[in-house]
């Protein structure tokens, strides 16, 4: 099969026909296009092809042959393929992939679990799918709103998917967008991230939804702020998988970004599922449930009892976050990145305790 590409480059050395010397550029694949041969999908591409966002293209789209993903998925069960983000910081090198990525295949459509941190991500989700499946991309879930998890949406948005979120998720991205995207371009570099955008989503969840992909359902329960204040799970009951997004981690050190208690309420409410296995967002990529609640359950109680501790010795917030969760360090990684963060977060929070 061909795919179509684009040439694109950075707006702010818009002007020539071709790239000048030096100018951040790269290929990008424009989904949608597909063809046995190369002539129909150059024509179909040079009279509908969607510009990726915040870049120029230059040339004309291309067709070439369909290259094989970049990115390793396994079969966790029949029709459920997972791919293990790196647990690592976004860099140059893994372009933000650093988040578990999954997709759920039906009789009619597929359904995507979060996008990855760039469009170059989600180019290769698409990829992949393909090397599985010519089935329509149906939806892409997002679990939440943190741009390791959002920004490959485009890709798969054009490949025909509707974008579907919490309801709290539209508010959050668009507060949040220009931030996102301006770290993410400084820790993976302009030219990788290009065409990355913050998606809208089509579609939100303020609590239960089913999605039916033909003789494959889908049940997506949204949240009160725990991991983040836009938290949603997606449960295959066809292979009794839940799909944690961040609400559940493994050996990643959480990120709390939300509220300590209600993620502790969240996991209590997620062990009433009929889940057997769980994806987390980070580590994994298929841990038995609800037993793999325990690791992050132990870590947030443990930031609850030491922030209560420096509450009740009169702690500042500086000497505090110092001491809260100390006694994990050893247990996760990206501690020293991640722990001063929560422990500001517990602090605030419980802090106005009566």
């Amino acid at each position: 099969m061909f795919e179509a590409f684009v040439t694109i480059c950075m707006l702010a050395a818009a002007g020539p026909v071709s790239p000048l010397p030096g100018e951040t550029c790269r290929i990008a694949l424009l989904p949608g296009f597909a063809a046995e041969t190369k002539a129909p999908c150059e024509h179909a591409s040079r009279l509908a092809a969607p510009q990726p966002a915040s870049v120029k293209a230059e040339g004309l789209p291309f067709c070439a042959l369909r290259p094989r993903s970049a990115l390793g998925f396994s079969e966790a069960a029949p029709g459920v393929f997972v791919h293990l983000g790196k647990v690592a910081e976004p860099d140059p090198a893994n372009v933000g992939d650093v988040s578990n990525i999954a997709f759920v295949v039906g009789s009619r459509g597929i359904a995507v679990i979060d996008a990855g941190g760039s469009r170059k991500v989600g180019e290769e989700i698409y990829l992949a799918i393909r090397e599985r499946s010519t089935l329509p991309i149906t939806h892409l879930i997002l679990t939440h709103m943190h741009p390791d998890h959002v920004f490959g949406a485009d890709p798969l948005r054009e490949a025909g998917a509707a974008v579907i979120g919490h309801a709290n998720l539209p508010r959050a991205l668009a507060d949040r967008a220009e931030t996102y995207r301006a770290n993410f371009a400084r820790l993976i570099g302009e030219a990788a991230f290009l065409g990355s955008q913050a998606p809208v989503p089509d579609r939100v969840i303020a609590e239960q939804e089913m999605i039916d992909l033909g003789d494959r359902v889908l049940e997506l329960r949204a949240f009160p702020s725990a991991h983040t204040a836009s938290d949603l799970t997606v449960f295959d009951r066809t292979s009794g998988i839940l799909f944690a997004g961040d609400l559940l981690f493994d050996t990643h050190t959480p990120a709390l970004d939300g509220s300590l208690r209600g993620w502790l309420a969240a996991l209590s409410r997620m062990q009433g599922s009929s889940a057997r296995r769980v994806v987390p967002g980070h580590g994994g990529p298929l841990l038995d449930w609800p037993q793999a609640a325990e690791p992050v359950e132990r870590y947030l109680g443990a930031l609850e009892a030491d922030t209560k501790r420096a509450l009740d010795d009169g702690l500042a917030l500086g000497p505090a976050t110092e001491v809260i969760g100390r006694s994990e360090a050893d247990r996760w990684l990206l501690f020293d990145l991640f722990n001063p963060r929560n422990a500001t977060v517990a602090y605030t929070e419980l802090e106005w305790d009566p």
